[in-house]
């Protein structure tokens, strides 16, 4: 099935560091202190971190909850470390490397960034690197991240999250599973159901939904339950689409069970009642609050995590019925 690229959506929004920050600007003037800047060569100095400015430049579409989680995690982490935060997002290719060079422009201290079209932003990174700006990775392009010269990346590996749940629904016994993608082209997503693909025993076919059209995605994926009533699990990328599909499977009068990756407040209810078996948590608020303090302690102190050479992840784990209780509290918090 063909469909359009979902259309652009773009937002920008700017969350300035909170109290602390403040509060060390304060004594900063009060002491008389200069601007300090420190980087990855100096060592042992006390840094001027109240003026360290980063971007968090996302592919994230419109009213995503997932992307909400993201920042929440980024604005967490700024506001330990007392730097600026600047999150900004869109989920045009070109709009977000449009991003990064605004940010290098603005001559932040570092960039926090996503990699789900790695082609698209290969020049952009590059020139980030070249305006001497630490560049890290989250969520999408752990295949390219190295290649682009990131310093570091944090996520899940979307081969081997995929692969778990290929495996957790042969024990399942599922036969047919409906693998719906709502982006086309994102690389994290088509890994997701390439790995189901490779270890699931039953049979897998991808179906493509413009996943920024909550009614297009009902419609398409009533109708291809309807057409083939051997569809026994659909598996969606993303939590809100397995509540949309928790209506589809109904309204198609299906039989199939549904799954998915990701996970938010509404998820965990879902689970709880048993409308969806499971999730794959790849705990987005870590992402977000990882990529930003990594950036403020390479800043201050040089560190790297994984050594530049291996990606720090951050899932897969499976949330079901038996354990969705452990994490309920944080997700009604808005943080898992």
């Amino acid at each position: 099935m063909n469909t359009p690229p979902p259309p652009r959506a773009r937002s920008r929004s700017v969350s300035v560091a909170a109290l602390a920050a403040v509060v060390l600007l304060l004594l900063a003037g009060c002491s008389g202190a200069g601007d300090s800047r420190l980087d990855s060569g100096t060592d042992g100095a006390q840094a001027d971190t109240a003026r360290l400015r980063i971007a968090l430049l996302t592919h994230a579409g419109k009213d995503d909850s997932f992307w909400e989680l993201v920042r929440k995690g980024a604005e967490a982490a700024a506001a330990k470390d007392g730097v600026e935060l600047t999150y900004a997002n869109d989920s045009d290719p070109a709009g977000q490397a449009q991003l990064v060079r605004d940010a290098i422009g603005d001559r932040v201290d570092g960039i926090a960034v996503t990699l789900a079209k790695p082609a698209a932003m290969r020049a952009p990174v590059a020139a980030a690197r070249a305006a001497g700006i630490p560049v890290v990775g989250l969520n999408s392009g752990i295949d390219a991240w190295k290649s682009q010269g990131l310093l570091e990346y944090f996520g899940q590996d979307e081969s081997v999250a995929g692969a778990a749940v290929g495996t957790k629904l042969n024990g399942l016994k599922a036969k047919h599973a409906l693998c719906v993608i709502h982006e086309r082209g994102n690389v994290a997503l088509e890994a997701r159901c390439a790995g189901v693909r490779k270890t699931f025993g039953g049979e897998t076919e991808n179906l493509y939904v413009e996943g920024t059209d909550p009614d297009a995605v009902d419609a398409v994926l009533t109708a291809r339950l309807r057409q083939d009533p051997g569809i026994d699990e659909v598996v969606t990328l993303g939590a809100q689409f397995a509540l949309d599909a928790v209506g589809s499977v109904k309204a198609a009068g299906s039989k199939a069970q549904v799954a998915t990756f990701d996970l938010n407040n509404d998820l965990v209810k879902a689970i709880r009642a048993g409308n969806v078996q499971f999730a794959v948590d790849q705990q987005p608020y870590l992402q977000g609050y990882l990529a930003v303090d990594s950036l403020w302690l390479y800043k201050t102190n040089g560190n790297i995590s994984g050594g530049g050479v291996a990606p720090v992840l951050t899932g897969p784990a499976f949330v079901t019925r038996t354990n969705v209780a452990a994490v309920a509290k944080f997700a009604a918090a808005g943080t898992r």
